[in-house]
């Protein structure tokens, strides 16, 4: 047991990465890898099946169960983001650096597109034994096991102002969860929140999309499904659909930024901010009343 304890400490050091941003980014990969691996699991075993095993509402426990736990993987790490557009958002307040976001970015769409081939690998026989296993149409189309297409009914305006929306939800949600001034989440919980609200928004907002409000959980699965066999049709279909959820978040992020900051963030920051103020002012009156108090001792003492 001694040497073996000794083999791994030194094999802990041989492999340990000491640049913060670098253990970050990789925290988030590994966090979006099993957002992705659970959620696109749930939708293969639905459409591989046939409707046998799995329905709409089980992908969207899936996709809420899979964000709790990829969060509670990275979140002491990294903050568990996810997502770019969380990261995004704050960014945007100053809670983040702005130099995290590229790399956070980067990593979450590396990490998803692992979780897509995680997938595609433990249903490799049933994609090929279903039929039209790479169709992007139809009923038997699969490129939406990994990533996200618009329903039959859908336009590419409505497609924007969906993810817009959803994304916008989903961020004001967020930072009402972690904001330390607003009812704060019991230390721990915060991934459980995060993971329901993730569910809310599938069971009400799924329908025109299948709400990715994500754009690393939406690239990297689709860069993955066109290297698998689906190919360039997975940017072409519909005249460049994936730029609707690749772009759209950021700027529901910023509507939901905005939208949390001037009704409610601003004021409860607000409150705590002018309680401080108070207080500071009642310590430096005392103080000063201390001070005079004195000297009016030092001058009574000098008379007698």
């Amino acid at each position: 047991m001694g040497r073996q304890k000794v083999y791994l400490e030194k094999l802990s050091h041989f492999f340990q990465i000491r640049n913060l941003l670098l253990r970050q980014a990789l925290a988030e990969c590994l966090g979006t890898l099993i957002l992705v691996m659970f959620g696109c699991g749930a939708v293969a075993q639905l459409v591989l099946s046939g409707g046998t095993h799995g329905m709409f509402l089980t992908v969207n426990f899936a996709f809420g169960f899979a964000a709790t736990l990829g969060i509670l993987v990275c979140g002491q790490v990294s903050g568990g983001h996810l997502n770019p557009a969380v990261t995004f958002a704050l960014c945007l307040l100053g809670r983040e650096r702005w130099r995290k976001f590229p790399m956070y970015f980067l990593f979450q769409t590396i990490g998803a597109f692992f979780g897509a081939a995680v997938i595609f690998g433990m249903y490799y026989d049933a994609l090929w034994d279903f039929p039209g296993c790479f169709n992007m149409t139809g009923s038997s189309a699969t490129a939406g096991i990994f990533a996200t297409y618009p329903g039959k009914h859908l336009t590419i305006v409505n497609g924007f102002f969906d993810q817009i929306i959803g994304t916008a939800a989903l961020i004001v949600c967020i930072l009402a969860i972690v904001d330390p001034y607003n009812n704060p989440i019991p230390q721990g919980l915060e991934a459980f929140t995060v993971g329901f609200v993730v569910l809310v928004i599938g069971l009400s907002m799924g329908f025109n999309s299948g709400y990715a409000v994500n754009p690393a959980r939406d690239l990297g699965p689709r860069i993955f499904s066109a290297m698998a066999g689906w190919g360039t049709n997975v940017f072409t279909f519909r005249d460049g659909w994936f730029l609707v959820p690749l772009f759209a978040p950021f700027l529901g992020t910023i509507i939901g930024v905005i939208v949390y900051q001037l009704l409610v963030g601003f004021h409860v920051e607000g409150e705590v901010r002018d309680k401080e103020m108070a207080e500071q002012e009642n310590e430096r009156v005392r103080l000063t009343n201390v001070t005079t108090n004195d000297n009016s001792k030092d001058g009574n003492k000098e008379m007698h």
